[in-house]
This record gives C-alpha cells, sequence and structure tokens, in this order.
C-alpha cells in the first residue's frame, strides 16, 4: 500500500512539475524521478559498505540495474507498448552501456577504489547538467509563445514527489529488512543476497513507478526512470559508496566473471529492443522478463550448488542465448533498412 500510494503522488507531482519548469516529461524521469528512486538502492549501498558488506553493497547495485531493464521493463511492456524518445537511443541509453563498461574496466583489479568513486560522481554531475541543458533548450522550442505556469505551482508538485518518495523509500525498506532476515536465516550468502533479495525490493520504487505511469499514459517518463535509475546507480549509488567506505567497495571474483558482464550484456540488449519502430513491444517485454527469470533460476541454482546447474548453464549459453541474440539482429535489421528506405510521393507515410 506505502508503495502504491507513494508512486502515485511521485508520478502526479512529477508530470505536473515537468510542466511548470519547463521539462519534457522524459528528463524528469531521467533525472528526479530516477534519482529519487535509486534512493534506496544508495542508503543500503552505503550502509552496506561502511558496515564492511561489499558483497550486498556491489550485489545490490548491480542486482537493481538487471531486475531495472529486465523484470521492470518487461513487466511495464507487457502491460502496455512502452514509447521511447529518440534521446534515450542517440544519448541516454549509449551514456548507460558506457557507464557499465566502465565500472567492469573499474573492478577487474578486484575493488572500486575512492578515486573511482568520486570519478563517477563527477560523471554523474556532469550528465545531469547536460540533460537539463538540452532539455530545457528542446521544451522553449516546443512550446514557442505558451503562458508561464502560475507562480509556485512547482513547490507544490515538489511536495507531492517529496511526500511520495518517503513513502517509497520507507515501504522498500520495510520489506527488504524482513526478505533479508528470511534469506539469512536460510543460509544464502551475501552476494545471492544482494544481487536478488535487496536488489528487487530496492527497485520496488522503480517497479511501481514505470508501471504506474504507464498506465496512467506517461509512457517516456516510465522509461526514462528506468534508464536514468540505472545510470544514477552506477554514477552516484556506487561513486559515493566507493568514496565513503575506508578502502573502496571490494568486487568478487564471482562479480567480475558473471554478474557485471551479464549487466552490461543487458545495458547492450537495449539498443536493438529500443531502436525497433522506438518502441517496446509486449513480445521483447516478454523476452526481458523471460531473461530475468532465468538469471534468477541460475543464480539459485548456484546458490543451492544444485545437480541440474550445468544442464541449465549448458542450455543457456548453447541454444538460448544465440537465438535471441539472431532474432534481434533481424530485427534490427528490419528496422534499419525500413527507416533508411527513401520515400517518394504517398509513400512519406
Amino acid at each position: 500500500m506505502l508503495l502504491l500510494v507513494g508512486a502515485e503522488a511521485l508520478i502526479r507531482g512529477a508530470s505536473r512539475l515537468a510542466l511548470a519548469v519547463g521539462l519534457s516529461p522524459l528528463v524528469i524521469g531521467l533525472t528526479v524521478v530516477a534519482f529519487g528512486t535509486s534512493t534506496p538502492e544508495l542508503a543500503i549501498t552505503v550502509d552496506a559498505a561502511v558496515r564492511g558488506a561489499p558483497d550486498i553493497a556491489l550485489g545490490n547495485v548491480v542486482g537493481s540495474n538487471i531486475a531495472n531493464v529486465l523484470l521492470i521493463l518487461g513487466l511495464t511492456a507487457m502491460i502496455a507498448p512502452l514509447i521511447v524518445n529518440r534521446q534515450l537511443i542517440r544519448v541516454d541509453v549509449p551514456v548507460m552501456i558506457a557507464v557499465s563498461l566502465g565500472v567492469c574496466a573499474m573492478a577487474l583489479d578486484g575493488v572500486i577504489a575512492r578515486w573511482e568513486g568520486t570519478l563517477l560522481i563527477a560523471c554523474a554531475v556532469v550528465y545531469t547538467v547536460a540533460l537539463v541543458r538540452i532539455g530545457r533548450r528542446r521544451t522553449k522550442g516546443a512550446i514557442g509563445g505558451e503562458a508561464p505556469p502560475p507562480p509556485g505551482t512547482w513547490w507544490v508538485n515538489l511536495l507531492f514527489m517529496a511526500a511520495g518518495l518517503a513513502l517509497l523509500v520507507l515501504g522498500a525498506q520495510l520489506l527488504v529488512q524482513a526478505a533479508v532476515s528470511i534469506a539469512t536465516g536460510l543460509g544464502v550468502g551475501e552476494l545471492v543476497i544482494g544481487l536478488t533479495v535487496v536488489a528487487v525490493g530496492t527497485s520496488l520504487p522503480e517497479i511501481a513507478t514505470s508501471m504506474l505511469a504507464a498506465i496512467r499514459g506517461e509512457r517516456e517518463m516510465a522509461v526514462g526512470n528506468i534508464v536514468g535509475s540505472n545510470i544514477f546507480n552506477l554514477l552516484l549509488v556506487l561513486g559515493i559508496s566507493a568514496g565513503v567506505a575506508p578502502d573502496g567497495v571490494p568486487v568478487s571474483d564471482a562479480a567480475i566473471r558473471f554478474d557485471l558482464p551479464v549487466m552490461a550484456a543487458v545495458a547492450f540488449a537495449c539498443l536493438p529492443i529500443f531502436f525497433t519502430g522506438h518502441c517496446i513491444a509486449r513480445w521483447e517485454g516478454t523476452l526481458f522478463f523471460g531473461f530475468y527469470l532465468a538469471y534468477m533460476a541460475y543464480l539459485l541454482l548456484q546458490a543451492a550448488h544444485h545437480d541440474a546447474l550445468p544442464t541449465f548453464s549448458m542450455a543457456m549459453f548453447a541454444f538460448v542465448l544465440p537465438l535471441t541474440f539472431i532474432t534481434l539482429a533481424v530485427v534490427t535489421l528490419r528496422a534499419y533498412r525500413l527507416q533508411s528506405r527513401p520515400s517518394f510521393g504517398n509513400d512519406a507515410s
């Protein structure tokens, strides 16, 4: 209930704030909403880093980014096809890919050092300033001579958003605390807890916000929230955690070998999905959701040292992943040919 009420207040406040300050819903989703819904990740990751639980700290960020795309975008697109703004394809998704690869490179030596955390924070500031400037310039060109919004309305919208965020954070923290206690009692390792229970729990604000935004018709905000949240998770959440931890954030060999590459691959997968028709169709959302279930199954089988793990891994790497890659390549090539085909006369439509 707290999550639903908080998401409703956040969406209403954000959509009205976009109009009041002259920014598009996409930019608001990429910045204010994305940072706000990343607040649970920030609180839990920083706390875990300071307490000396690096596996939970890193697992939360990596698992949240994987869940944001595969689980949340998947479920949201299954409810209603999502419109993808061209800016996401040209600017924000490439930024998400670059940041994901950058974090993977930083982790190769086994630690995200404090100076690397500072660099990530600086990149977050630059990215946010650039987004706001681009958004204001485009909005001014679009609205022309429209009358300015009534004075003081943006304060009301900020209060709506603040109240919504507070409810989202409170609801997520209560659920995460309960889930972590259960998982710990069952003897599950910290990295798996961070990648699954904590990651999904701290992604609940994104789940509630994106799904409600799609239902309310704010589909650009729904997609922008996910992409922006992933960028802020890596730049700000991981950056601040590495900056405040005494020795940075250590990275386990398991995360370097599997989970970080999966996070980068998921970021890459957004390009062909977003490019095809500038829309995330229901079948593409179903594909994302199916891969998230497979990822969770792999983690649980690995944690339990189950005998079925080798067979499951072989099926994924030998059949499912290659078939998916071929399908996306064909669909992307077809979309590219349709967009680059010259139009004549009545064929312009």
